[in-house]
C-alpha cells in the first residue's frame, strides 16, 4: 500500500517544544501536506515560542506573529494582499485552543462568515499551556488546571467548537489526531485544494499540562479516538457530516483518563459521568452523520 505521507521534511530541527509535544508533531505533518508555497500566522500560543527566537524559525516558511485575538483576521489580510498581487499562496492561521475557542473566536467567526479564503488550524491541547496551564473553553469537564485546582475542577463541558464552525456553513471542516497521521495529512491536503474558509481541529496532547508521560503522547491521542472522546470527522458546507475513522472495538474512557494526572482526583462516580457524557455526545454525532452505532 502506498503511504500518503510525503517524504520531504519542511519543519526544521532545533525547535523549542517540550518532550512529547503533540503540537510539534501536528506542525510537522501539516507542513508535509501544505508544502512550501505556504505563509503562516501565529497568535500568542505555544507555537509562538516553539518556533524559536528571531531570526530563527523552525517552520521554514514565511511566518507572521500576531496578537492573541487576531490569527484569523491577520490571515485574511495576508491572503487579500497576495490576491491583489495575483499570487496563489496557502495562507494558514495556526493557533491553540485559547486563541481559537476563546480569545480568537470573534475574528475566526468573522472570517468564516465572510468565507475568507484561508486555512485555520487549531492544535487543541485543552488549556492555555504557554502561560501556565490555565483552563480554556476547550478544557474537559472535571479537569485539573492551575485555575481549576483539584478541589474545584472545571464544572463545564468542553465547548463544541466543531458545531460552532459547522454552523457557519464553511466549505470544509475536519478533526484530526497526531496518532493517525495518514488521516490527518489526507484532510490537510483536501483542505488545501478547497477555496473559502477551512477549519481543522487537531488533537494535540500536552505532557506537562496534562501531567502525562511524554512517551504516552501518541497513546493518548489514539485512545482519545478509540474511546470516542475525540471522533475523527469531516463536515462539508455545514450540512454533510462524515465519520472518517470507525471504531470497531470501543475502549472505556477510564483507559484514557488514567494516563493523565489532570484527572487523578476523579472518583469512580466522576468517571462514570464522563463515560455517560461521552456516550451521549456520540449518539448526537451519529444523528448528524446519519448512521446507527
Amino acid at each position: 500500500m502506498k503511504l500518503s505521507i510525503p517524504e520531504e521534511e519542511i519543519m526544521g530541527h532545533g525547535h523549542l517544544a517540550c518532550q512529547g509535544c503533540g503540537a510539534a508533531l501536528a506542525m510537522r505533518y501539516a507542513l508535509k501536506a501544505f508544502g512550501r508555497n505556504t505563509v503562516m500566522t501565529f497568535p500568542a500560543c505555544c507555537w509562538s515560542v516553539i518556533d524559536g527566537p528571531f531570526p530563527h524559525s523552525a517552520v521554514n516558511v514565511p511566518l507572521f506573529h500576531t496578537c492573541f485575538e487576531a490569527a484569523a483576521s491577520t490571515a485574511s489580510g495576508i491572503k487579500a494582499g497576495f490576491d491583489a498581487q495575483g499570487k496563489d499562496v496557502n495562507v494558514v492561521a495556526w493557533a491553540g485552543d485559547g486563541g481559537t475557542y476563546d480569545i480568537g473566536i470573534q475574528a475566526l467567526s468573522g472570517a468564516a462568515e465572510r468565507n475568507d479564503d484561508i486555512i485555520y488550524v487549531c492544535y487543541d491541547n485543552e488549556a492555555y499551556m504557554n502561560t501556565g496551564v490555565q483552563r480554556s473553553g476547550s478544557t474537559p469537564y472535571l479537569s485539573w488546571t492551575t485555575t481549576t485546582p483539584v478541589k474545584h475542577p472545571k464544572q463545564r463541558p468542553k465547548k463544541d467548537i466543531v458545531s460552532i464552525m459547522a454552523a457557519h456553513r464553511i466549505p470544509y471542516l475536519a478533526t484530526a489526531s497526531v496518532a493517525f497521521p495518514e488521516d490527518m495529512i489526507t484532510k490537510f491536503k483536501k483542505a488545501k485544494d478547497i477555496k473559502g474558509t477551512r477549519f481543522l481541529l487537531v488533537f494535540s496532547p500536552c505532557p506537562p499540562g496534562w501531567r502525562a508521560n511524554p512517551e504516552n503522547t501518541i497513546k493518548l491521542a489514539k485512545l482519545a479516538v478509540l474511546t470516542r472522546v475525540f471522533p475523527l470527522i469531516e463536515v462539508e458546507n455545514g450540512r454533510v457530516w462524515k465519520l472518517t475513522k470507525k471504531v470497531r472495538t470501543v475502549k472505556p474512557v477510564s483507559e484514557y483518563l488514567k494516563l493523565q494526572g489532570r484527572f487523578r482526583h476523579l472518583s469512580e462516580d466522576d468517571v462514570a459521568v464522563i463515560q455517560e457524557n461521552t456516550n451521549k455526545d456520540w449518539e448526537i454525532l451519529m444523528d448528524k452523520v446519519g448512521e446507527k452505532d
